[in-house]
């Protein structure tokens, strides 16, 4: 069998100017934050971010990466609106896709089905039409209705956390919502994947931990080895997500040259840098899981 395992700089490495990258996740839990960190100290720029955004999306917006977004929303849950998302939004610096949640599975859907769109009834007597021109109504051929015609949102590139993997690519989530991950997997050119455990083949041969692998690893294009590698979003059940960090975090917004800043403290360093300075590993392993 292929060995996939790479380093975050290997994955980042395969990814171009212009490109189209989905980030799985959802708002501040399991973003693959330490592949997004690995973008932050690259040269990438004009990407298009399809995501359910979270600090993922506002810190690629603070760092010029963005040229178009394609999103449900951008929050971090106990803080609606992710800050640095919100001052690129409201400057116009960014081409932006906004569509509700329903809209962008069905668009994640059509893609991993490689069919153009999916008809559905989501959307229909809402704003999101009149929002997106991209967004068509089509014509039903068995009941003479209209319905709208999500577009498949195809992915070069789909960057995903998962609790642990193997070096083919079998990947294992264990916590309450895979967050669309396996969707995203599949309408994905190339899926690179980061986790917190790299565990031997055979350990999907014992028990149940099999039931836990929501996609084929032949859609696994590469696996990293990163423990704590959502951090500050969360990795349930493995650890919660970092309230006192996200905070210093949203403050740096409000701060002149605070994106800068943070990104001095916490991205322009060593992973093993980063994890030392937010606390160190058993301070992550302690923080509490998010109820849902």
């Amino acid at each position: 069998m292929a060995n996939k395992q790479m380093s975050a700089a290997a994955v980042v490495a395969q990814l171009k100017d212009g490109m189209t990258i989905g980030i799985g996740g959802w708002g501040p839990r399991r973003k693959p934050m330490a592949l997004v960190r690995e973008i932050l100290r690259s040269p990438l720029k004009d990407l298009t971010i399809v995501a359910y955004g979270g600090a993922d999306v506002g810190m690629l917006c603070a760092a010029g990466k963005v040229k178009k977004l394609v999103f449900a929303f951008v929050s971090l849950d106990f803080i609606p609106l992710e800050p640095y998302f919100r001052a690129a939004r409201q400057s116009g610096q960014l081409e932006v896709m906004e569509v509700d949640e329903g809209l962008f599975m069905l668009g994640l859907k059509a893609a991993g089905m490689r069919v153009p769109f999916i008809p559905t009834r989501v959307g229909l007597g809402t704003d999101v039409l009149k929002r997106n021109p991209e967004l068509k109504l089509t014509g039903s051929p068995y009941d003479g209705k209209d319905w709208v015609a999500m577009p498949a949102l195809r992915l070069d590139a789909a960057l995903l956390h998962v609790d642990r993997a193997d070096v083919r690519g079998v990947c294992q989530i264990k916590g309450p919502d895979l967050y669309m991950d396996d969707l995203f997997a599949r309408a994905a050119r190339q899926t690179f994947v980061s986790c917190d455990e790299l565990v031997d083949s055979s350990f999907f041969e014992t028990g149940d931990e099999a039931r836990y692998a929501f996609w084929e690893r032949s859609e696994t294009s590469g696996v990293v080895h990163l423990p704590f590698g959502a951090h500050p979003s969360s990795c349930a059940p493995l650890y919660g997500f970092d309230l006192k960090h996200f905070k210093e975090y949203v403050a740096s917004a409000k701060e002149e040259g605070g994106w800068q800043s943070y990104a001095d403290r916490y991205v322009n360093c060593s992973e093993a840098e980063y994890i030392d300075r937010v606390g160190g590993a058993e301070a992550i392993k302690k923080l509490p899981l998010p109820v849902f």
